[in-house]
C-alpha cells in the first residue's frame, strides 16, 4: 500500500512538472519572435522533464511488479572464482574462501581495514595503518578501500606470478597464509612454495606449543581427579 500511494505521488509531482514546463513554453512563443532564446530554453527544459519522467515512471512501474510478485529483481552477473581463477583448483579456492570467511567478522563479504589488521596481526605481521591501506590500494579496483573476496584472491595470484614486491604486505600475507598457491612453471612459484615451507615450520612449531599446554591442562585435571578421590576415601573412613 505505501509503495502505491508513494507511487501516485511521485507520478502526480511529475504531472504538474510537466504542465508547468509546457505553459513556461507557451508563455515563450507568446512573446513573439524577440523570444528565440527563451523559447529554446523552455521546449529543451520541457525535453527534459518529460525524459526524466519517463524514466522515473518506468522504474515505479517495475518496483511496484516487483512488489506485487508480477516481475523478479534484476540480479548482479555472479562471480565464479573457479571461471576467473584457473590457475586455482577448486580446493585451493575453498581454502582462500574458508581464510576470508574467518576474518570477515562483520560478516558483509568484505575485509574492512580494521579486519585485515586483525588478520595480520594474527598471522604475526602486524602493520602500520599506512601500511594496511596500501596493501588494500594495491587490488582495490572499484576503490571502496576494502577487500572483496574477489580481490583478495588477487593477492594470491599475484602473490603465485612474482608480480607483487618483496616488501609488499600483501606478499607477507600470502606467505604466512595456509594457503598453497605455489604453481610449477610460474615465475616466483619456487620462491613462494620454500617461504611457504618455513611459514609452515613457524605453525609447526605453533601447534607443538597448543599440545603442550593441552597435555599439560590434561595432567593437572588428572591430578585433582586423583585427589578429590583421596580426600573421599579420607571422609568416609572417619564417618564410619
Amino acid at each position: 500500500m505505501a509503495s502505491e500511494e508513494l507511487a501516485q505521488k511521485l507520478r502526480r509531482r511529475l504531472q504538474l512538472e510537466e504542465s508547468g514546463a509546457a505553459a513556461e513554453g507557451e508563455a515563450a512563443a507568446a512573446e513573439g519572435e524577440g523570444g528565440g532564446e527563451e523559447e529554446e530554453e523552455a521546449a529543451a527544459r520541457g525535453c527534459l522533464t518529460a525524459r526524466a519522467g519517463a524514466e522515473l515512471s518506468a522504474k515505479l512501474c517495475r518496483r511496484q511488479d516487483i512488489n506485487e510478485g508480477a516481475a523478479q529483481p534484476r540480479r548482479a552477473a555472479v562471480f565464479n572464482p573457479s571461471t576467473e581463477f584457473k590457475e586455482f583448483s577448486r580446493r585451493q579456492i575453498k581454502d582462500m574462501e574458508r581464510m576470508f570467511r574467518l576474518y570477515d567478522s562483520g560478516r558483509d563479504g568484505y575485509i574492512d581495514l580494521m579486519e585485515l589488521k586483525l588478520m595480520m596481526e594474527k598471522l604475526g605481521a602486524p602493520q602500520t595503518h599506512l601500511g594496511l591501506k596500501n596493501m588494500i590500494k594495491e587490488v582495490d579496483e572499484d576503490f571502496d578501500g576494502k577487500l572483496s573476496f574477489r580481490e583478495f584472491l588477487l593477492i594470491f595470484h599475484k602473490a603465485a606470478a612474482g608480480e607483487l614486491e618483496e616488501d609488499s604486505g600483501l606478499l607477507t600475507l600470502a606467505k604466512l597464509s595456509e594457503i598453497d598457491v605455489s604453481i610449477e612453471g610460474v615465475k616466483g612459484a619456487k620462491n613462494f612454495f620454500e617461504a611457504k615451507v618455513q611459514a609452515l615450520s613457524s605453525a609447526s612449531k605453533f601447534e607443538a606449543e597448543i599440545k603442550a599446554e593441552q597435555d599439560e591442562r590434561k595432567r593437572e585435571e588428572e591430578e585433582r581427579k586423583h585427589r578429590r578421590a583421596a580426600f573421599r576415601e579420607l571422609k568416609s573412613a572417619f564417618t564410619q
